[in-house]
């Protein structure tokens, strides 16, 4: 990983120039819970000016980097960051609390993140990602490929609200994905069974055939369903 992350970031200085002020490395790369089959190596770039001129000189490099199956890096320029951390509150925390720099000043310890937002959007996030998830599962065919796509899609993501509930809720933030979900499970009183297996099916533990894999679903939905209407309830009491 070394390797790209030195070649990505000679290449961004090449193609911006002076306009290229910081280079980022946050997400499961600096958490420790990398994987090279289910991960990507999130990029964030702070920029002086992100106008189209000088968006499009990024493109090379944006699509050789994601040719390596990653996602295009994100622009900001400063402002837009500090004006963005209202409504990207969950997004933002766990940048500024996990993170590496890659070049330039580590501006991300002095960006301030409304609390008051974040909880908002732990509650809104969770509800829109149970719901497309409910929609994920009617659109699909009954195949247990396409079941077990589905769910390891939407893993990453309620892991994440998982574990920004608690700490919405006022718990110590959980560290890795596991503790997250024993977190929100104590919490809720549900059956985490369906995300453990589908943990250890992602961290090389479990073998495919070796999943229930309709059961699983049926567990996960469930899981996410108590689990978001119990995280709803308890923050409204706060």
């Amino acid at each position: 990983m070394e390797t790209k992350l030195t070649e990505l970031v000679n290449r961004l200085q090449s193609a911006a120039g002076d306009n290229l002020k910081a280079v980022v490395l946050y997400g499961s790369a600096v958490t420790g819970e990398f994987s090279e089959k289910h991960s990507d190596i999130n990029i964030l770039c702070l920029v002086e000016r992100a106008g189209v001129a000088e968006l499009e000189r990024l493109h090379d490099v944006a699509q050789w980097w994601m040719k390596q199956r990653n996602a295009a890096p994100l622009v900001f320029t400063r402002e837009e960051l500090t004006r963005s951390a209202d409504v990207f509150a969950i997004e933002m925390l766990d940048m500024k609390r996990h993170h590496r720099m890659l070049l330039g000043e580590d501006f991300l310890d002095e960006l301030p993140v409304p609390m008051q937002l974040h909880r908002a959007q732990v509650e809104h996030e969770l509800r829109v990602n149970w719901l497309r998830l409910r929609q994920a599962i009617v659109a699909a065919p009954q195949k247990r490929k396409v079941h077990l796509g589905i769910m390891c899609a939407s893993f990453p993501v309620f892991c994440a609200l998982f574990r920004h509930a608690a700490i919405a809720l006022g718990q110590e933030a959980p560290h890795g994905k596991r503790a997250a979900i024993e977190a929100v499970a104590a919490l809720a009183g549900a059956d985490p069974s369906a995300f453990y297996a589908l943990l250890e099916f992602r961290e090389g533990k479990r073998k495919e055939k070796d999943l229930d894999i309709e059961a699983m679903l049926h567990a996960y939905l469930e899981f996410v369903e108590v689990a978001t209407s119990e995280v709803d309830r308890l923050l409204d009491r706060r």
